[in-house]
Parts: structure tokens; sequence; C-alpha cells
């Protein structure tokens, strides 16, 4: 064999680095994307449904086990511990009650209510045994949105009394406020008991129909008979809150010589101004209390340069129902889909930005929430005690249950239309090929207030659920929705949410690149995402931006 001159060999290898450095570099946010890897999520995916985890549920060994799981991939990565006391957990404590309530009008004739056939009624303080008594009065949709013009408690003294609300929001009457049949903020029974509170209300009463509810009462049984599970914090003016079925509310306001429907005819025209009943209510309400204890997990990407104490958030939660009654034998709720498949998604978000080695000004603080099955509880306490200042958080990119059914020439999210952080993931979709579509059934169902983005919207951070696409290459038009119907009917929170060997990770590659290109967006961008004129929730976002509080 000829050998070559060790000149030769150096002029070559010179030539190579030149032509290398002649070549375009990679752009930061192909570098991630091309990094999200399919390999990784599935590993996640499979660990965090298995068994042994035994079903993920809060304040149990497998819940624990799930936390520092997600704790130890942090670790393993190299992000810096960013919970509390400079470790990888946020503590979350939970407080149970299940109660046991008894109501009745004192005045100005005496009845007795009767609990579950015509009212359901739980307590707001911490205490095993709360008693109320006051007057009743009529608050309309229980609104303040100053952007719309609208204050139904103006000129109403509801301080220590008792404030009864129409569910729903005056656009399901009249499609001409607020943004008519789709459901705001406003019209969510949350907002009706945070409003009260503010108002220094001792209690609310939440009139029930179907379709202003959008469920029956069944649900409303289902959800407010049984154990009350919420975060544990200081209590407020509210003593309890509760629903009335429509018939019973109708009853009570004609003790007081008022007419319901009337009164809820007026309230959903501008300038309705609320009543006082002339109706006195007395009741108790016993609980058993439970408490226990579960933690948020958090592990922070440091930024570079002056942003760098700002912080982009991709998060979901790593809970499910733990073990539970048997179906087909199996008492299991892995809850693969939900949401195995997004902490999954989190944690391969994260590796994607270590392995490319891309940084954003802003840090990117990965989050693992706790208790969303319970009452998105993991990212309430993060709104309620910030281990990062409220008006430092950017945005938050939230991933519950991702696409593993196959590839989709579009992807969709909750809430784009709320924020400026919608046309960041316009171009983040876009570079990847793929449109934006809206679900239109979402928007009417509420579902941007059901997920772990949605506490800290509330406190006025822009935030976003990334959902799967709807049309899946080489299906037919319908298969996803399908395919959804078939999840919820089947499978949704029961022990059948488990991996499947039909799995296919392509469709979760293209929402996580879609996810780690909007991050870049966000982290790399001058200003923070603002929401929009017409949102509900631009004036918490003023106020935190002031750095005040919500």
């Amino acid at each position: 064999m000829r050998l070559r001159s060790p000149f030769f060999v150096l002029t070559l290898a010179g030539m190579a680095g030149s032509l290398d450095a002649q070549q375009p570099a990679v752009p930061a946010p192909t570098r991630v994307a091309r990094a999200v890897d399919a390999g990784v999520l599935r590993a996640h995916l499979e660990f965090l449904a298995d068994d042994a985890l035994e079903g993920r549920a809060p304040g149990t060994r497998g819940g624990d086990l799930a936390a520092r799981y997600i704790a130890a991939q942090f670790r393993r990565l190299g992000l810096e511990p960013a919970g509390d006391s400079g470790t990888y957990y946020q503590r979350v404590p939970i407080i149970s009650l299940t109660p046991e309530p008894a109501l009745e009008v004192t005045a100005p004739a005496p009845a007795r209510l009767g609990w579950k056939q015509d009212y359901v009624l739980w307590s707001m303080r911490n205490d095993s045994s709360v008693a109320l008594e006051g007057d009743v009065v009529f608050a309309g949709y229980g609104i303040v949105a100053p952007e719309s013009g609208w204050n139904d408690y103006a000129g109403l003294d509801v301080k220590g009394k008792y404030v009864v609300v129409l569910v729903n929001d005056p656009g399901l009457v009249d499609s001409t406020l607020f943004r008519g049949k789709i459901l705001t903020y406003y019209g969510r029974w949350t907002y009706k008991i945070e409003e009260a509170r503010r108002q220094g209300a001792a209690g609310l009463l939440l009139v029930h129909t179907t379709e202003s509810a959008t469920y029956p009462w069944t649900t409303v049984l289902s959800g407010w008979t049984g154990p009350q599970v919420r975060l544990e914090t200081p209590p407020g003016s509210l003593v309890v809150a509760g629903w009335l079925q429509r018939d019973v509310a109708g009853r009570l306001f004609q003790q007081g010589e008022k007419n319901l429907d009337e009164l809820a005819k007026a309230a959903a025209r501008p300038g309705f101004r609320g009543v006082a009943l002339g109706v006195r209510l007395r009741g108790t309400v016993r609980s058993a209390i439970r408490r226990s204890e579960t933690a948020n997990v958090l592990g922070r990407l440091p930024g570079r340069g002056p942003l760098a104490r700002e912080a982009v958030l991709i998060g979901g939660h790593y809970d499910h129902f733990g073990i539970g009654a048997a179906v087909d034998g199996d008492s299991i709720y892995n809850g693969a889909e939900d949401n195995a498949s997004g902490t999954a998604a989190v944690l391969t978000a994260a590796e994607a930005f270590i392995r490319s080695g891309v940084r954003t000004a802003r840090s990117l603080v990965f989050a693992g929430f706790a208790a969303e099955e319970s009452g998105l509880i993991g990212s309430q306490a993060l709104a309620d005690d910030p281990v990062i200042p409220l008006r430092d958080i950017a945005a938050i990119l939230n991933l519950d249950v991702v696409n593993l059914y196959g590839r989709t020439r579009d992807v969709s999210a909750l809430g784009l239309d709320q924020s400026s952080l919608g046309q960041a993931f316009a171009q983040a979709a876009g570079a990847e090929g793929l449109q934006v579509t809206e679900n239109e059934e979402a928007l009417l169902q509420g579902s941007y207030f059901r997920s772990d983005h949605f506490p800290l919207a509330r406190v006025g951070i822009p935030g976003t659920s990334i959902e799967r696409g709807s049309e899946f290459v080489g299906r037919p038009a319908g298969w996803g929705k399908q395919q959804e119907d078939e999840y919820v009917a089947k499978r949704y929170h029961q022990p059948s949410d488990e991996i499947l060997p039909w799995f296919t990770y392509d469709g979760a590659m293209q929402q996580l690149r879609v996810t780690v290109r909007t991050a870049l967006l966000i982290g790399n961008a001058p200003g923070q995402p603002n929401w929009n004129r017409t949102s509900e929730f631009r004036e918490a976002g003023e106020k935190r931006r002031a750095g005040g509080t919500w």
C-alpha cells in the first residue's frame, strides 16, 4: 500500500475543516426540534404508566415514586433545582372534606330543603363543622368584568350574606354579549366562588340547569357530595358554597315575592342590578376531614443574559387515580395517556434542549404538576405560592394527553385567541409544516379552564395546553374524532388507560417539536406575551406585570 505523506494528510484535514466552516450553521430552532427523540418519550411513558407505580395517586407510594423519578431525570439532565429550599420539590398540602349538610329557610316562612334532592352544599373552611345563617341576595350571573363594562355586584351589599347566582354568562342568552355561546371564565362555577369571596359574601349558591352548567344534576351529585379535595389555604369570607336545583331556587324566590324567570331575563341585559330576596337561610355543614401532602417537581435550565431571571414554564401533571374499583379484574388506574404521556413529553422536551445545547435568554422551568385530577391543585399551589415571582413567569406551555395515534397535518392548542402566545405557536407550527386548527367543541365547553395552565392564567400568566390535530395522515376525515370518542367512552379515567401495542409516537413528536420551538420563541423574545384586549385575564395580567396581586 502506498503511504501518503503527513503533509498531504494535514492538507486534507485542513481543507475539510475549511469546508465545515463554510457550511451554514444549523439554526437553534431546528437543532432543538431535531433533538426531540421518540425513544426517550416512549421509555419515560412505559415506566410512568407501569403497574409498579400503582396509578400515581397523590400522597401514595406510587405518586411519590413518580415524583422521585421526575426529579432524578432532572438531576441526570443537569437541571437546577427550582422547588422549595434548593430542592426539586414544591410542597403541596391537600385537605379533603366530605360534607354532610343541613339547610332550611327560616323566613319569611320555614321550609326544610332536602340534601341531594334540592341542593348540595360544602364547607369552604378547614373545619369539621360550620354554621350558617343570614339573608339571601340575587346577584345575576355574579360577574364583574371591567373589559365588558359588566358588574353584577354594583350597588349590592353582600358582606356576610348568601348570594344566589346563575351559572354560565349572559352570552348564553344573547350572542352579542361576552363571547356568545363560547364559555368564558366568567361562566365557570369556580369564578363565581372567587368573585363572591372577593365581594365578602358568606356563602354562594349556584342555580343549576343542564343547559347553563353543560352537565346534568347527576354530575353535580357525583362531583359535590363526596370528598371535596382542595389546596389547604387560609380561609376567606366564604363559609359555604353549593348548588340549587332550578325549581327549588324558583320557590325560594317566590318566598320573597320575586320571580326567578323574570330576574334571570333581566340579569342577561346590561345594567342589571342585584336585589335582596327578603329570605333567610340557616344550616350546618359537618365534614369528615383528611389531610395529605404531595409535591410539584421543578427543574430549571438557566437562561443567558439580562432576561435569565424570567422563565417560560413547560409542564404537565404526573398524577392519576391510583388503585380503585376493579374493572374487568384490573384495579390499577395507570393513566398512560392521561397523563403519563404528557409527563414523558415534558422530560423529552427538557432532554431535547440539553442534547441540542440550545439556550434561551429566559430560563426554562420544567414542571411535573401534582394532583391535577383532584382539581388542578398542584398548579394552583404554584400560582398561590410561586417559587418564581409571578411577574417573571412569561408563559406556560402545558402538555396534557399527547398524540399517540399518528401523524397529523395540523396541530391545536387551547386559548390561542386569548393572548399573543397564539402568534408564537402559529409560527412554530408553520416551521413544522403544520396548520393550526381551532377546536370549537373545546371552546363551547370551556376546556381552557380545565387544565394546569389555567391557575396561572387566573393570576395573569398567558398559557396554553398543546392539543393534537384532527386531520390524521392516511386516515379518513373524522377518524381522529372517532378515536377521541372511543377513548372517552372506554379508557378515560379507567384502568384500561394503559400502554397499548398500537401506540405510535410520530404524532407526539410533531406536538413536541412545535412546543420546543414555541418555548424558544418566547424565551428569546424582547418582551413577554400579552393578553388580548378582550381577554377576561387582561386585568390580572396587568396587575401581575406591575408586581401586584390578583
